[in-house]
């Protein structure tokens, strides 16, 4: 064997080799040191949207009419002063008096009560002397002094008894305050039917001596009542009561993104002046509160208003803003898992073939930068050349409300990314349209499960106002659940949802004042 043709043979294939890798190396294309596009600034979203709840709480006018009817007295009686002490002497006029069924009616800011009354009127006692000589005197002059001797006066007593009748009608026109209490303005008038009793011939008037005592009487009790109605705490203790069930986190499950909450934290109470519609006394009652959805549970704190905030009476219903926030790298992960790996053209044509590796998501201003991290490699020469390279396509996000679909549109490549190919530029650039239209076609979030889900938890929330305790009635439902945004800021994508639906109470029942 001769050593000498080997060494030289070796040392041939030796520089073969080098010389191929170093022209290898020089026609393989690499990664182009590309400056991502410029990025503008963006201010923070806001944490929390917000919402309205308003609740018209409805009570029948047959509803007061039968507490009126429970707890006002029924009997009334007095004694009225004598009217004629120079006639009558040890007078005793003494008058009960028995109320009926109570009626309610009601127009606008203005509820009234009334019902018909009834009794008698019992005047006792006796002439007194001044009286028996007048008479005596008239008789004289009338038949003269023996005739009027002869037939004399002498009436030692006497009782007689009238009729009372007439109707007792209260009015009241119930205003809230601002520090959570009701004035209810209450006023009241007595009627009586003009009629008289005859006493010995004098005539004694029935509603002068009867109508001031039953004036008296009702004026007492409804200044009573009045107070009472000012001083009652009970609609601060309830809506206290339905403040700390509303402050609270609700679960989201099923949705797009797993383990969501949506945060209720009140900042406001709301109300309305009462008024009279449709046979019942409306109250309105509300808040204003902030909407969140929380990667977590939390536990809101919600301090008690200290006052009343007024609105008109016709803004009442379900009002619910939702924020759907979803991070930019939840949005890489849906990404990725629609591009990861996908080669283009994926029917294999194409002098080039471009695979993306890596997805990520950038906002910048009105836009979002997504940047892909591919390889490429041309198939047109036997020495099969590629490499790597990050191309950069702008892109904004698009919301279709009617479908309840979030997509990527108006994608354009950035002109950052002409350099990123080097010798394969002009064959890679022809690959990127497809790139764009898969970007089109499968970057797209379906919000559907959220939105459905979304209000079905925001039904199943004002339904447990459905209670079951004697007395309410309540009818709730959320009709629709529409996306009405979207925003974004440097870290998160924000969808905003509006939930409306109602939120009616009755109450058939009414505690005893």
């Amino acid at each position: 064997m001769r050593l000498k043709p080997i060494l030289i043979g070796a040392a041939a294939l030796t520089a073969s080799f080098v010389a191929g890798s170093f022209i290898y190396d020089a026609l393989t294309p690499r990664p182009a040191n590309v400056t991502p596009p410029p990025l503008a600034p963006l201010p923070a979203l806001p944490t929390a949207r917000t919402s309205t709840i308003v609740v018209p709480v409805a009570i029948p006018l047959t509803v007061i009419r039968d507490l009126a009817e429970r707890t006002a007295p029924r009997n009334f009686a007095g004694k009225a002063a004598n009217p004629v002490p120079q006639l009558l002497q040890d007078a005793d006029i003494a008058w009960t008096a028995t109320r009926g069924v109570i009626t309610a009616s009601g127009t606008q800011s203005q509820l009234g009560l009334a019902a018909p009354i009834s009794g008698t009127l019992a005047v006792k006692g006796a002439l007194s002397g001044n009286a028996k000589t007048a008479v005596n005197d008239a008789l004289g002059k009338l038949l003269g002094s023996k005739a009027a001797e002869q037939i004399g006066v002498n009436i030692k007593s006497f009782n007689a008894n009238a009729d009372i009748n007439g109707t007792i009608a209260m009015a009241a026109r119930p205003a809230l305050t601002p520090n959570w209490r009701v004035e209810p303005n209450l006023s009241a008038q007595v009627a009586l039917n003009d009629n008289s009793v005859a006493v010995s011939g004098l005539r004694v008037n029935v509603p002068a001596q009867v109508k001031p005592m039953i004036d008296k009487a009702v004026n007492e009790q409804l200044a009573q009542l009045q107070q009472r109605i000012r001083n009652d705490s009970g609609l601060e203790r309830n809506a206290r009561q339905e403040w700390s069930k509303l402050c609270r986190s609700i679960p989201l499950q099923g949705i797009a993104v797993q383990g969501l909450w949506l945060e209720l934290r009140p900042t406001k109470a709301l109300a309305a002046q009462p008024k009279v519609e449709n046979g019942a006394l409306v109250l309105t009652m509300g808040i204003e509160t902030e909407t969140r959805v929380t990667a977590a549970q939390t536990k809101p704190e919600c301090p008690f208003p200290a006052n009343l905030n007024f609105v008109p009476a016709d803004q009442n219903g379900v009002h619910i803003s939702v924020p759907i926030d979803t991070p930019f790298t939840e949005i890489d992960r849906m990404l990725e898992a629609q591009l990861a790996n996908k080669t283009f053209p994926e029917d294999g044509s194409g002098a080039v073939e471009m695979t993306v590796k890596r997805a990520n998501v950038t906002a910048s201003g009105e836009r979002l930068l997504i940047s892909l991290q591919v390889k490429a490699r041309e198939k047109a020469s036997w020495f099969g050349l590629g490499g790597d390279a990050t191309v950069f396509i702008w892109g904004k996000p698009l919301l279709d409300a009617k479908q309840q679909t979030l997509r990527l549109g108006d994608l354009e490549v950035a002109v950052e990314s002409e350099a990123a190919f080097g010798l394969l530029g002009g064959a890679a650039r022809a690959a990127l349209p497809l790139v764009q239209q898969a970007l089109a076609d499968k970057a797209v979030l379906d919000l559907k499960p959220f939105a459905t889900n979304l209000q079905r938890r925001l039904g199943a929330m004002i339904a447990d106002y459905h209670l079951n305790e004697e007395g309410i009635r309540v009818a709730s439902d959320i009709e629709s659940l529409r996306l009405t945004g979207l925003a974004f800021d440097a870290k998160t994508l924000r969808v905003t949802a509006a939930a409306e639906g109602f939120l009616n109470v009755t109450l058939t029942a009414l505690p005893k004042l």
